[in-house]
């Protein structure tokens, strides 16, 4: 019988737990033993959870690189290679590195508390749920310890989803103060990362850039081997249980069914996929308990090597699979989740699938019934016929960064600045809605959608949701390229800016006849639909431009958008036209006219347009 490491002993036993949530005592202080330290969980009185002996992680040689923890930032994340299996990446997210970020988040999260209260405050109590990678037992013992230290609270969710985190600070009896959720979203099984919350949301890029730093301090500092203990276990709650509640009472009270109050989805037969991650909750929690038919749904069992597909709403396979069954079990909607269910995708009843523009115009069809006139946030990738069809229906459209996290944050600023905004949402399927929190919740907008179905079906239309966007038009063409950097790896994020800086100039210079950069006009965004023109502007995470080319016989066919990537060292080439060999054209220009000719070649790997050109 093969052997497990302790940590992961413990969290399995722990899976099968309950307890209920009983205040605890004071946490114990760290006691330093010669060169190691021990840091100590403060002690949690629970039913249900029996003592489960002690968890450790590996000990580790911490080395003097501070940039080794700062690298892990990804935006408004922390995302790193936590088991060996990648070619060329070596592991970097480590217990170590792990347990340092937890313990600055919580010490973060304490200093905001006191600032915001102009008190000390006890009791800080800090959630983490996880998706089912194979990495995420020994790194949730390090997320605990961290915590610990910090004099946090520590609640285990287990196996939960990103935006169930998020609600576990604002659902009564729960209430946490800030929660983790541990999960890489779409990339491979060796990978793994960590998403911050606190009640007022996300944090933003500058937060976790800043937590970062105090992290790698951290770990630059401890000069001697590091070890953690955990002398007594986390409380392990169960609430899941209580999201999935929530979830199944908003589709019953905004259904409002006029016969089965208890039961709108009788009669409807949904498909879910949900890649092996963490969204099988949805089907025998949510829709089975609204007496959906979900037969013939899809790897709903977690499985942390994701065996069948990616789990992504954007994966081509997923999204055959998931049609596939649509049509075989002649259902009414399909659903496809990504790992940790921030994000998500549809299926209609004739097998369209729903995902990049047309999702977005699918929920701004929705929103836009509701709140009429409103403005619609997106990235800059989305296509000028999005943009048509959200004016056709009154709405206004915001281009912005891409970056679901900055398309969120300018739907919180426009509303702060008098202008509404009820819908944000990324060309990825991140979307968040006013209503909700400002959260991103693939379940959430999954929610909405079946409850637009179910009232179409009670008024007396059997066209289902696909023809809420049936006048949207796509682009001609569509590509993404990427330009790999040439640098050493500390130095690629400034030549990826250096050359991003120098495409704005060459294009502001006019040396691209016909190219412009773009701008938002409505919402204060100028410049590429980057900078914020308004009094607030906020930081920029990873410099992009969006150019609109144009010429005399077809006036604007076609933009180009470049933008410095925050997970690989390279840079995402984006063309869209509505002329035949429009987006080869603009990126001979883009060869020829801008990395030729200023010598960027040297710093950039054009051979991906070469190819694109040539063929």
């Amino acid at each position: 019988m093969a052997s497990a490491s302790p940590s992961s002993i413990t969290l399995q036993n722990m899976s099968a737990q309950k307890s209920t949530i009983i205040p605890s005592s004071s946490p114990t202080k760290p006691l330093p033993v010669n060169l190691s330290v021990i840091f100590m969980c403060r002690p949690i009185r629970s039913k249900g959870v029996r003592s489960l002996g002690v968890s450790r992680y590996d000990e580790v040689m911490v080395d003097d690189e501070i940039d080794k923890i700062c690298r892990l930032q990804n935006g408004s994340d922390v995302r790193g290679v936590a088991l060996e299996g990648e070619k060329g990446r070596e592991v970097d997210l480590t217990p170590p590195a792990v347990d340092a970020i937890a313990e600055s988040f919580g010490e973060w999260v304490i200093k905001g508390l006191e600032s915001e209260n102009g008190r000390l405050v006890e009791d800080v109590r800090v959630s983490l749920g996880r998706d089912p990678r194979i990495s995420g037992s020994a790194l949730s013992v390090a997320v605990f310890a961290g915590l610990s230290r910090a004099g946090c609270m520590v609640f285990d969710m287990g196996l939960a989803t990103t935006p169930a985190c998020f609600m576990s600070t604002v659902l009564d009896p729960f209430s946490y103060d800030a929660s983790i959720m541990m999960t890489a979203s779409h990339l491979p099984y060796t990978r793994n990362g960590l998403k911050f919350f606190t009640k007022k949301g996300g944090l933003t890029s500058p937060e976790v850039e800043e937590i970062c730093h105090q992290a790698a301090c951290k770990y630059a500092n401890r000069l001697a081997k590091v070890s953690t203990m955990l002398a007594t276990l986390p409380t392990r709650v169960d609430f899941m249980s209580a999201y999935a509640a929530y979830l199944r009472d908003i589709i019953k009270e905004r259904v409002n069914h006029p016969t089965c109050y208890d039961t709108p989805l009788k009669g409807f037969h949904i498909i879910v996929n949900a890649g092996n991650g963490s969204g099988g909750f949805f089907t025998w929690d949510v829709l089975d308990k609204l007496s959906a038919d979900t037969f013939g749904s899809l790897h709903l069992n977690p499985d942390g090597m994701f065996p069948n597909h990616i789990p992504n709403p954007e994966d081509k396979t997923a999204m055959a699979l998931t049609r596939a069954a649509v049509l075989d079990y002649s259902a009414d909607l399909g659903i496809v989740f990504d790992t940790d269910v921030d994000r998500s995708g549809v299926v209609d009843a004739k097998g369209n699938p729903v995902n990049g523009d047309k999702l977005i115009a699918l929920m701004s069809a929705i929103v836009l019934r509701e709140h009429p006139g409103t403005t619609v946030v997106t990235d800059a990738r989305t296509s000028m016929a999005l943009t048509k069809f959200i004016t056709d229906r009154g709405g206004h459209h915001c281009l912005y960064r891409v970056g679901y996290r900055n398309v969120i944050d300018k739907g919180v600023q426009l509303n702060k600045d008098g202008v509404e905004a009820h819908l944000m949402m990324e060309t990825s399927g991140h979307g968040a809605l006013k209503e909700n929190y400002f959260l991103d919740d693939g379940a959430y907008m999954v929610v909405k959608i079946i409850i637009e179905m179910v009232r179409m079906k009670l008024a007396g239309s059997n066209d289902g949701i696909g023809s809420l966007i049936e006048d949207l038009e796509e682009p001609l063409e569509s590509t993404e390229l990427r330009m790999n950097v040439i640098a050493e790896p500390r130095h690629t994020k400034a030549k990826a800016v250096e050359a991003i800086e120098a495409f704005r100039q060459c294009i502001e210079e006019g040396r691209l006849q016909g190219w412009e950069l773009d701008s938002c006009g409505d919402c204060w965004v100028s410049e590429g639909c980057l900078v914020d023109s308004n009094e607030t502007p906020s930081a920029i995470d990873a410099q992009m431009y969006r150019a609109k080319v144009s010429d005399e016989e077809n006036g604007q066919y076609g933009w180009v958008h470049l933008r410095q990537s925050i997970h690989n060292p390279n840079i995402a080439v984006n063309m869209q036209s509505t002329v035949p060999g429009g987006c080869r054209s603009m990126a001979a220009v883009l060869r020829d006219k801008f990395l030729l000719a200023s010598g960027m070649n040297k710093t950039l790997d054009i051979s991906q347009i070469d190819k694109y050109i040539g063929s």
